[in-house]
């Protein structure tokens, strides 16, 4: 197989209602619902990625300036092994869970309380471009563990990995089943229309709130996975003022920076700042002997207009470049870059670089962070401190560059305008599926159940209360009152708070009474 990709076409809009209307009619046929069948496609995906990896890799050398290694680090493998994990948690995964204590009241323990996990539907998953594989691929994999029908939309931006991709899911996974739309704003729009029983969607705060509208309009939910201002915080008690250094600079190289995770700017004790550009000029020619530029693994952006974008917040900076700052539009080459700011309102504080470049702003104080971290951005999706973990974002790495986004089973996700829900890991799974809470009531159970008929007897309603009511152990003020029962509690429970603690602690006391009692 040839790995230059076909040339980049968009679908018909006509074809897209008939394409959604399978993919709907396919989920009807329950046939989804078959575990077997998920781990079939499951197994049929990893495959197909491996006899596309030439032709995947090749793609994002073209659409990214990405290089082999980080195509297979971060996007091929990646995706692959999302796979095998699913397949090897699958079965647990789907399973009906029991509900009893403390969920379900003994009163009520003959009803068979279960949660049923089923499958939400068929799904509209929507890509973009930093990632276009793995941020496409692996919200599928949930989806297709979870027992849905799906439809893909890549970034119109990284056209090569568009078509690989629409290639590799048509001819290699269930037909219908699974269906790959390529295109732009009108295909999307037209997407949009179709009525979806979810819609995941990668990409940025202002195409997320369109989503979000639109999907309102259906009340179709959605997860948003968008970005941020991210900050990161180093203070004097960072213990390894060069580590921090290189492992910050790696943020900012991976993927040429554009990684939703990667630091926006550095809010630094001023005392260090010297120091710590010394050693991000030292991490620098630990990556790139020879110069960023001539590097074989670092990445491009991805076209002109996100070079402009980039090249106008260091144009419009008051601040200074301590390092980097070469560009070259005719390779859409920036290097990683490093401004010196001292204003919270300059462009590299204000606008997302989604790109290989970051400030750095001296404070005073911790609080001085803090305050301008959440005048900034309140709700990043993610933030990286050295010492500290006292603001909200949808997640956290201390000590390291968002190694929190790193690991492919842990959820990730951001909250407030920085994402809506999760997903990676059993995370996937649940988010394409729906709990439903199933009872089963016998007949023989009538007479327990007399107290809901009319007419009301309100000598059964006080009955059923004491059976399943709880007295309250604190007053109205708040205050917890330790009568008799507790101390009771107490004494027989030898202080623990639960049965299992008190079993461990009587445990203990019996076996150091044998061996007193042994003792030779």
């Amino acid at each position: 197989m040839a790995t230059k990709a076909p040339e980049f076409q968009a679908t018909a809009l006509e074809a897209i209602p008939k394409i959604a209307s399978l993919a709907r009619g396919q989920f009807r046929t329950h046939k989804t619902k078959n575990v077997e069948w998920r781990k079939t496609q499951l197994r049929k995906l990893y495959w197909a990625l491996e006899d596309f990896k030439p032709q995947l890799v090749e793609a994002l050398k073209s659409d990214l300036g990405k290089s082999s290694f980080e195509a297979l680090l971060t996007e091929v493998d990646w995706v692959k092994k999302d796979c095998m994990w699913m397949l090897d948690h699958l079965d647990s995964f789907v399973k009906d869970q029991k509900l009893g204590s403390p969920d379900v009241p003994a009163t009520y323990s003959i009803m068979n309380f279960r949660v049923k996990k089923e499958p939400l539907g068929t799904v509209l998953i929507i890509g973009p471009y930093n990632y276009p594989i793995q941020l496409l691929l692996c919200p599928l994999v949930g989806a297709i563990a979870a027992g849905c029908t799906a439809v893909l939309k890549p970034s119109e931006l990284t056209p090569a990995c568009a078509m690989w991709t629409k290639e590799l899911i048509e001819k290699r996974l269930d037909s219908g089943s699974f269906s790959v739309v390529n295109g732009a704003i009108p295909e999307t729009n037209a997407l949009m229309t179709e009525k979806w029983d979810k819609i995941f969607f990668t990409g940025s705060a202002q195409v997320g709130s369109i989503i979000a509208q639109k999907a309102a309009q259906t009340l179709t939910p959605v997860v948003l996975e968008l970005g941020g201002k991210n900050p990161a915080f180093i203070t004097k008690n960072c213990g390894n003022l060069a580590l921090a250094a290189r492992r910050l600079l790696w943020g900012k190289t991976q993927n040429a920076g554009q990684v939703c995770m990667s630091q926006n700017y550095v809010l630094i004790d001023k005392d260090l700042v010297p120091t710590f550009i010394e050693f991000l000029k030292v991490a620098y020619k630990d990556m790139f002997p020879n110069g960023a530029k001539a590097s074989p693994d670092l990445s491009r952006i991805v076209n002109k207009r996100h070079f402009h974008r980039i090249k106008k917040m260091l144009d419009d900076t008051q601040g200074k470049i301590v390092m980097g700052g070469e560009l070259d539009e005719s390779e859409l080459y920036i290097e990683p870059t490093a401004v010196l700011v001292n204003s919270v309102n300059d462009s590299m504080m204000q606008e997302e670089s989604f790109g290989p470049i970051f400030s750095i702003y001296p404070v005073n104080t911790l609080d001085e962070a803090l305050n301008i971290a959440n005048l900034i951005h309140k709700t990043p999706l993610s933030l990286f401190t050295f010492v500290l973990n006292e603001m909200t974002s949808g997640g956290a790495t201390i000590n390291d560059g968002f190694f929190h986004g790193a690991v492919n089973t842990v959820p990730f996700g951001g909250v407030g305008d920085s994402g809506w829900g999760a997903y990676r890991g059993k995370a996937s799974f649940d988010s394409f599926t729906h709990f439903r809470t199933i009872a089963e009531t016998p007949g023989w159970a009538e007479k327990l159940i007399r107290v809901r008929y009319m007419p009301y007897d309100f000598k059964a309603l006080a009955f059923l209360n004491r059976l399943t009511e709880k007295s309250p152990n604190f007053d109205r003020s708040g205050k917890v009152v330790k009568g008799f029962g507790y101390w009771i509690k107490f004494l027989f429970g030898l202080g623990g708070k639960s049965a299992k603690g008190a079993f461990l602690r009587w445990l203990v006391v019996l076996v150091a009474h044998y061996m007193y009692t042994n003792r030779s």
